[in-house]
């Protein structure tokens, strides 16, 4: 039985992409040169965390061949005229098939699912189906933005501080949305109040609980078959035994930790995170390690 967690409290996710972008229907990303062809499938991400390890992840687990783009989130790569003009929302990942802009992490699993052969990443149990879109959208509003606010404070915010104030001015001017400024200035300058974090690590407590107790009966998190709730999950989650032992250890939380292993000890996984840096491929290591 999956545990609820508070479900009143759900944050609504803000909408980061311009509005303009949804009314144009299928936004073609330029043409072929002559004699030349776009590649079938383009992945535009950063570290293989969190929603950019999403499509990596989803096309790996396929075997869908792909050109991957890194896109250093801390140089700002996401708001330059280069990338905006492959996303004009600035947001990563993005992912262009065959020429159209595909958007949002979670809804790319679940195309590159429906768009290309290999192992179903949906379950065919109308159930287990739910189950995955619940967790899904736990994930996703829910224990998301409070990992990502915690990650911030702790790491992204005060290495990107070190960077020229004018430089860092001037990066956020260039963000295409208001809320999205707004985000990452408190991002960069650790302006989040003690209450937000305070909210975060609450949020880590009992989310990780529940995704603990959801996993007691089963290996996966939809049920008997590993899906895209747990490639989503594991993306938002793997570095939290490093970054928050408080939520998430072997004495508190077994079979969270338990399916961290089981979904890091996948050859899809292996593949995505051995090609991180720094901090990322750090706690990686310390998760299979332990």
């Amino acid at each position: 039985m999956i545990a609820v967690v508070a479900l009143a409290t759900l944050r609504t996710a803000q909408l980061t992409i311009p509005p303009d972008l949804l009314a144009r229907g299928r936004l073609r990303i330029g043409d072929d040169a002559p004699g030349t062809r776009t590649p079938m499938l383009d992945i535009y991400h950063w570290e293989p965390n969190a929603n950019a390890g999403k499509p990596l992840l989803a096309a790996l687990e396929k075997g869908v061949p792909f050109t991957s783009h890194y896109i250093d989130m801390l140089a700002f790569d996401q708001h330059k005229p280069e990338y905006l003009a492959v996303n004009p929302a600035g947001t990563i990942p993005a992912m262009v098939h065959d020429g159209t802009l595909i958007f949002e992490s979670t809804y790319m699993i679940d195309y590159i699912d429906m768009a290309f052969e290999g192992p179903a990443l949906r379950p065919s149990d109308p159930y287990e189906l739910w189950r995955m879109r619940w967790w899904c959208r736990f994930f996703d509003q829910y224990v998301g933005p409070a990992t990502s606010q915690l990650g911030w404070s702790t790491f992204v915010g005060p290495m990107v501080r070190q960077r020229d104030q004018d430089e860092l001015k001037a990066a956020i001017e260039r963000i295409p949305t208001k809320e999205r400024r707004i985000a990452w200035s408190k991002a960069i300058y650790g302006s989040f109040s003690d209450e937000e974090l305070a909210e975060s690590r609450a949020r880590l407590m009992s989310g990780i609980e529940a995704i603990d107790q959801a996993l007691g009966d089963h290996d996966w998190i939809a049920g008997d078959n590993y899906s895209a709730a747990d490639l989503a999950g594991f993306m938002m989650l793997f570095g939290l035994p490093v970054m928050f032992p408080e939520a998430a250890n072997d004495d508190r939380t077994p079979a969270f930790m338990g399916w961290l292993r089981r979904v890091a000890g996948r050859e899809s996984v292996r593949t995505a995170l051995d090609k991180g840096t720094g901090r990322f491929a750090d706690r990686f290591r310390e998760l299979l390690a332990g």
